[in-house]
């Protein structure tokens, strides 16, 4: 790959503004500034959506190629304090020029085309290397994800991969949210020497410190929406069946799907609107409902609040400083004009019981069938556990592969037991949902995202609780999460939760949210804290 300094130069001149780190200002083509000040049409990375970004590029004060040197910039100004992009695509830039061509000409495909995206390196790209994060695992795939395939059909620019949680976290007992053998530890734009939480850091740590202007996540349980709140982005996980998992690197086909991260609703709106559709290859978008939206992006009115009923499930284990920030929620729901109902979802303790069991049962099975579509590399579960014994990097901050080992033990999937518990687990999730929602007569249940950020401590793994995700994410339900304050500098997020296919109507409801009470800051990049915010919860990881 050519270094950045190479890859920069090549590019078009873009006046660079940085100054304080957490804004970026980037000025129109040929825009001068003779005093070194940012020049008064320049853009402010951080603030800019992807409207207001296609709108420069329309009217010809701003290219596809500015733009993404503009992030590459950032990339080499910032991201060796943050470790958020594992590898950049060295055809970014080739990219980003195809897109002004394109423009030029009258034929820019959509709101993406120019739009720098980062992408989890758990999604298969023909062009860069797909990794899980994993150094058993350093190859490329024989072709792009689905979900790749229709943000290049969109234009988009596919600026790199982003560090992730090693194997979506599934592999240790006790991870480290952030590490991973390939990338090394993603650390929180916040305060550095605090976690992202995962098992997509990446994705959500660059996207909050304006490296690129979107990034793909994925999840299982908890590793979109609790990395998005612990970075104060905004993470949507859809529907199952509404974004194709082809070519994603799996946990479990029954929970598993991708969806965008961004530092704006109508940025996941518009990125949500091109990545979903059906996929023969995946047979869980079969369901994908005819009448589903096609723009998410145009249903993100304002006063979408007004009227609702929204369901506040309050989680008191996250600790008295996140339960203000849940208060101040509450406050700022009612103030928008809905009515809040405080709730507790059913079955939590039994899905807590079954969950575990049933994926590693799931992985073994996926990851196997998957390991068989790659050119080279590992063949199966048995020799990824025999590599990382024989590699002692792998062993560093992952230090056991704990959940591999139980996964090729675990029941086989033709399992009485296994498809009895599994049959369990996905009935009681819907029904914590269902039963909540029919009860008071809900639009959405919203909850606190995440505790504040803990520190990262390779010796002792995480130490996080994100409840709140489970019920969705075994479901398959859609879970919209923005921020909503925070603990000293440490953001907090709110997320927003519905039947499933409900995606756009839980767009709209944490847009309408972020409008009435935005609670959203540039990250500062404070080494450290001088004492730590948080209050003491108990552990539970995320999962992919």
């Amino acid at each position: 790959m050519p270094s950045l300094r190479t890859v920069l130069t090549t590019a078009f001149a873009a006046t660079l503004a940085v100054g304080m780190l957490p804004a970026v200002a980037i000025a129109a083509p040929g825009a001068g500034s003779g005093s070194g000040a940012a020049p008064s049409d320049a853009l402010d990375l951080d603030a800019a959506d992807i409207p207001a970004l296609q709108a420069r590029m329309a009217s010809g004060r701003l290219t596809a190629v500015g733009l993404t040197t503009a992030y590459l910039s950032r990339i080499h100004t910032l991201d060796s304090r943050i470790n958020a992009v594992l590898a950049l695509n060295p055809s970014a830039l080739a990219q980003a020029a195809a897109s002004d061509v394109r423009r030029r000409a009258g034929s820019a495909r959509g709101p993406l085309d120019g739009i720098p995206v980062l992408v989890k390196d758990n999604v298969d790209t023909r062009d860069q290397q797909t990794t899980a994060g994993s150094r058993a695992f350093r190859s490329r795939p024989a072709r792009d994800a689905t979900l790749i395939t229709r943000l290049r059909d969109a234009g988009a620019v596919i600026l790199g991969k982003a560090n992730l949680s090693e194997w979506a976290n599934f592999r240790a007992a006790k991870p480290t949210s952030g590490w991973s053998g390939v990338g090394g530890q993603t650390h929180n734009p916040y305060v550095l020497d605090h976690n992202p939480c995962g098992s997509s850091a990446g994705s959500a740590a660059g996207v909050a410190a304006s490296l690129a202007q979107v990034a793909i996540g994925s999840e299982t349980d908890g590793s979109i929406v609790c990395p998005a709140g612990m970075t104060g982005t905004v993470g949507h996980k859809p529907s199952l069946g509404l974004v194709s998992r082809t070519g994603v690197v799996p946990i479990s086909a029954e929970q598993d799907t991708a969806g965008p991260i961004a530092r704006n609703v109508v940025d996941v709106a518009l990125t949500l609107s091109v990545l979903q559709g059906r996929d023969p290859s995946d047979p869980a978008t079969a369901r994908y409902p005819a009448g589903q939206p096609t723009d998410y992006a145009a249903l993100l009115h304002p006063g979408a609040l007004r009227g609702a009923r929204i369901g506040l499930w309050r989680l008191p284990v996250l600790g008295p400083d996140t339960d203000a920030v849940v208060t101040h929620t509450k406050e700022a729901l009612e103030r928008a004009g809905a009515t809040v109902v405080e709730v507790t979802p059913p079955y939590q303790d039994r899905l807590a019981e079954l969950e575990f069991p049933a994926l590693l049962t799931e992985f073994h099975r996926d990851i196997d069938a998957y390991l068989a579509t790659r050119p080279d590399g590992p063949r199966n579960l048995a020799d990824l556990i025999a590599y990382n014994r024989a590699d002692p990097l792998e062993r560093t901050c992952f230090s056991g592969q704990e959940l591999f080992e139980q996964a090729l033990a675990a029941p086989g999937p033709d399992d009485p037991g296994y498809r009895a518990r599994r049959a369990e687990l996905s009935d009681l999730a819907r029904r914590s949902l269902d039963e909540t929602l029919a009860e008071h007569d809900l639009d959405a249940i919203a909850s606190p995202t995440n505790p504040p950020a803990w520190k990262t401590d390779c010796t002792t793994g995480d130490d996080d609780v994100i409840p709140s995700s489970t019920p969705a994410a075994v479901a398959g339900y859609p879970d919209v999460t923005v921020p909503a304050g925070a603990v000293g500098p440490l953001p907090v997020g709110i997320a927003f939760m519905g039947s499933q296919w409900s995606d756009a109507r839980m767009l709209a409801l944490a847009a309408d949210y972020t409008r009435n009470a935005p609670a959203r800051v540039a990250p500062r990049f404070l080494p450290t804290l001088a004492a730590s915010p948080v209050s003491p919860v108990s552990p539970v990881s995320p999962v992919g």
